[in-house]
């Protein structure tokens, strides 16, 4: 499938794309450590606005995750890495799992993520990128609608990636890392000046460990330079790589019902258990990213920002799904399936703002054209497969000579086509204590599927416009208090008719939300209240095939969400998040009319709490505890039963080993324990896939900075 990508953009995608100059604008600015560097400087751009407004500014929610809050917590992953967050329910399949970040955001599933303001191009099969912890400088979450700055996305929300960027000032960071699972990792960060026009950051990383399943592995190998080069003075130039080469990736087959959430009458399942083959059970996946970004001032009142990335990833699977659990609930049946996909593609964002005043307003003018391209080829396969006895089970029954893929039926080879151009334009306002915010898109989307897809032609075709806008106003008072309130639209193209070969509609959705913002003597704090209603959401059709789906009339997402970060002495410091959420379909003609989706608990509440002495025999270390609380969720759409809340205990302790002696300056280690008390739950899709929580796990890490 070594095909090249047959680039034919519009005449507006060609003007784009012959703009010469390439985009970002990183912090040159030094930082006393790599963890610490300070991203808010002079190109950074806020994700909420693209501008550099602070988010305790923004009239919209906004959490924001630095590097230090990852490394405390010894994190692995995007998806591990906003379990702390309100609003969001994460590893929504489980621990086995971990080849994707899913993530429920105020009620709403989401696969989208940004990195540094671009989307990571998925093309909703198995192919989709992930960013290494290793190279993440923060990670903000958007809450609500971001159509009118990003385009198609999910209307709960988006997570944008901002990944480390080349300083000034020479720091290198080597870390080993030894856990459980058989966890064996080194990385390498370094940075500093070639010389005083040009920067430079490489990244690195190989990664093994075994998988929580049984027979499952985890490896990965990661590269990621970057450069910053000053052009002039109104001029910085960063170019970016980024490759990640993935030879195995875990499991993703599901379990039953029966034996995780229900009573098994053969006893329970362990959290190890697998359902698939050992003899067929491979992931593999290549990603290269080549990014350029470009921030040029072209005078005192304009500024031109572009970002721009190519996308080249590939990903082979070998895989299994169940198809009925028999009477004597322990005999699985089964299917095997292999899928073999390629995409390539391109985004760029242009970005032009002006700073101006008129009277007494501040107007920051923001104008955009953003444009993508995905095409991605795929192969898949699929053929009965032996069944397995889950409670006495052997994995090397599948025979590759013994499956009969010509005769399922199932048999494709297509090719994805995705094409979106955006045109967005922004003021924000400041007036006195006002900050104003409005904003306004027009979006026209293509997709396409051609060749074979399960037997018979591919003949999906969508041609969509799409216009969509915002609006917000916050007041800043002099206590630190910030009330706002705002109105915000997304949208999300959907592909795909119903059983009588009707296209399905664009899916829409509008969200009112208010809240307050308080920021005063090391106490940070934002209460928001929400609603969602989503309208033309694609659910299965209970009165067609399997595969036949239906968009029901509306979903409504409302709720609460309280976060707060106070130092309540100098040497400990507490955050806490809560998420009161109520989710319903509120139009349905299939009998599920009032049900709550998947994923979506109505309670959630985290909190951290990390003690750093200052003084005494303890001088060096520092420790942290979290727990984390997940209210109970639907096991099905049918809302048939529930699967059970759960709550999880989080450990970290580290220390400077310079406080032992001279000689260790630079060097640390630190021990992080997730799921301390070895707590067992579940999340499901539906009776026939559900998945274990992830298992008590350790690592301890040595670190050399110098």
């Amino acid at each position: 499938m070594k095909r090249v990508l047959p680039f034919r953009p519009t005449l507006l995608a060609v003007a784009i794309a012959s703009v010469t100059s390439y985009s970002y604008a990183a912090d040159t600015q030094s930082a006393d450590v790599l963890e610490t560097i300070e991203v808010t400087g002079q190109t950074y751009r806020n994700t909420a606005t693209k501008t550099q407004l602070d988010p305790e500014e923004t009239p919209q929610a906004i959490t924001i995750i630095t590097n230090e809050e990852l490394e405390e917590k010894g994190v692995s992953s995007v998806a591990e890495a906003l379990r702390y967050a309100s609003g969001v329910n994460t590893e929504l399949r489980g621990g086995a799992v971990n080849r994707l970040d899913l993530f429920n955001l105020r009620g709403f599933s989401n696969d989208t993520i940004l990195v540094d303001g671009l989307p990571l191009l998925y093309n909703d099969w198995n192919l989709q990128p992930q960013i290494d912890v290793a190279a993440i400088e923060q990670i903000e979450i958007f809450k609500g609608p971001t159509s009118t700055l990003y385009g198609e996305m999910p209307p709960g929300g988006m997570v944008n990636i901002i990944t480390k960027a080349p300083q000034s000032s020479s720091k290198t960071a080597l870390e080993v890392t030894l856990g459980s699972d058989n966890k064996k990792e080194v990385s390498l960060d370094t940075t500093g000046a070639i010389n005083e026009d040009v920067n430079y950051r490489v990244i690195t990383k190989a990664s093994q460990s075994d998988g929580q399943a049984v027979t499952s592995e985890n490896e990965r190998i990661l590269f990621a330079p970057s450069v910053d080069i000053k052009l002039s003075e109104d001029t910085l130039l960063n170019l970016n790589m980024y490759y990640q080469n993935d030879p195995s990736m875990g499991v993703y087959s599901a379990l039953p019902s029966k034996g995780t959430v229900y009573s098994n009458i053969n006893g329970q399942l362990s959290s190890d258990a697998y359902a698939g083959d050992a003899n067929w059970e491979t992931y593999e996946r290549e990603v290269l990213l080549l990014g350029a970004k470009l921030d040029h001032q072209i005078n005192d009142t304009w500024s031109f920002l572009q970002n721009t990335r190519f996308t080249f990833a590939d990903a082979y699977q070998e895989n299994t799904y169940s198809t009925s659990l028999d009477a004597d609930e322990r005999t699985l049946n089964r299917r095997a399936y292999l899928t073999d996909e390629e995409s390539k593609g391109i985004n760029i964002d242009n970005q032009l703002s002006a700073t101006f005043d008129t009277d007494s307003a501040e107007h920051n003018v923001l104008i955009g054209v953003d444009y993508l391209k995905l095409e991605s080829d795929i192969k898949y396969e699929d053929a009965v497969a032996p069944s397995i006895d889950l409670f006495s089970p052997n994995y090397y029954q599948i025979s590759v000579s013994d499956l009969d893929f010509a005769a399922s039926g199932y048999t494709s080879d297509f090719t994805i086509d995705k094409e979106q151009v955006g045109l967005y334009v922004q003021d924000q306002i400041r007036l006195d204590n006002w900050v104003f915010l409005a904003g306004a898109r027009y979006d026209q989307y293509e997709y396409s599927e051609t060749g074979t897809k399960y037997g018979a032609e591919a003949t999906t075709s969508i041609d969509q416009s799409q216009i969509s806008g915002r609006v917000g106003a916050l007041y800043e008072f002099d206590n630190g208090l910030s009330p706002f309130v705002n109105y915000a639209q997304s949208f999300e193209p959907v592909s795909g008719s119903d059983k009588d070969g009707n296209a399905f509609d664009t899916s829409t959705a509008d969200q009112w939300e208010t809240g307050v913002k308080y920021q005063s003597n090391g106490f940070n704090a934002g209460l928001t209240a929400f609603q969602i209603v989503k309208s033309n959401v694609k659910t299965n059709d209970p009165d067609g095939g399997t595969y036949d789906q239906i968009q029901v009339g509306e979903v409504r997402s409302r709720g609460l969400e309280l976060e707060l970060q106070k130092s309540l002495t100098a040497e400990i410091n507490l955050t806490a998040a809560l998420t009161l959420q109520d989710v319903e379909v509120t139009k349905d003609n299939s009998g599920i009319q009032g049900n709550t989706p998947i994923w979506t608990p109505e309670k959630q509440l985290s909190t951290w709490l990390s003690y750093q002495p200052t003084s005494g025999s303890l001088v060096g270390a520092s420790f942290g505890t979290g727990i984390r609380y997940v209210g109970e969720m639907q096991v099905d759409a049918a809302n048939s039963a529930t699967v059970p809340s759960y709550t999880l205990v989080d450990l970290s302790v580290g220390y400077d080993l310079a406080q032992l002696s001279a000689d260790w300056q630079g060097a640390s280690v630190k021990f992080s324990v997730a799921n301390a008390l070895d707590e067992e739950y579940y999340t499901c899709y539906d009776t026939s896939n559900c998945w274990f929580g992830a298992d008590r796990s350790f690592e301890i890490s040595g670190r050399y900075e110098f």
